[in-house]
């Protein structure tokens, strides 16, 4: 059986998730949490198979959940379940060390093969997603902006969506200021824009 943390801000998806799972014989929730740090709490509390966390979790986001975890809980993988636009974050993820991403639009069979499919050793991308992997190595394609923007700037992008000062995404990524503002300087030439409202604009743009 597949022992599952479940880590959303929102109870209806983490009291969603334990009703869809709660009579199966395949994978058991042991514990959910709504915050990013909440999560390496109940990890040194439960006996852990796979986590299954959004991005937007507050105290600390998802991606710098999956670099500390990486750090010091290796052998847990991780799914990212998130209403998030795959073409922007699943690679940015999976390079920060999730084994899957996988929309909350998807139906309870597909979310359920994810699982295993991580479980077992894979690594879950979803088929409309892996075609155009495919499609843009095959072109030697550097198409997309998950192919344009690294982890990094994805995830300093989020956080200056989200309203947050260089100060405080410093703290949060464990970063000095002025590598906030290298970052910033780089999203806005990447993605063509000269000052801080249209670079948040884009952000929106891309549902960051």
């Amino acid at each position: 059986m597949v022992k599952l943390l479940v880590a959303d801000q929102y109870p209806i998806i983490t009291k969603g998730l334990q009703l869809v799972f709660s009579d199966s014989r395949d994978v058991k929730i042991v514990a959910t949490v709504a915050d990013g740090e909440a999560i390496f709490d109940a990890l040194k509390e439960h006996h852990v198979d796979i986590l299954m966390c959004d991005i937007d979790l507050p105290k600390l986001n998802g991606i710098s959940v999956l670099r500390r975890l990486k750090k010091e809980f290796p052998n847990i993988k991780t799914i990212v379940f998130t209403g998030q636009q795959e073409d922007v974050y699943a690679i940015s993820t999976i390079k920060a060390g999730a084994d899957g991403f996988i929309s909350k639009t998807e139906n309870l069979l597909t979310l359920k093969d994810a699982i295993m499919k991580v479980h077992l050793g894979g690594v879950y991308l979803s088929p409309t997603l892996s075609k155009k992997i495919a499609l843009n190595k095959a072109k030697g394609s550097k198409g997309g902006y998950f192919k344009k923007l690294s982890t990094r700037e994805v995830e300093v992008l989020k956080l200056l969506s989200n309203g947050q000062r260089n100060k405080e995404i410093a703290e949060e990524l464990s970063i000095n200021e002025k590598t906030v503002s290298t970052y910033k300087a780089r999203l806005m030439k990447k993605l063509n824009v000269s000052n801080l409202i249209d670079l948040v604009n884009q952000a929106k743009n891309l549902n960051l």
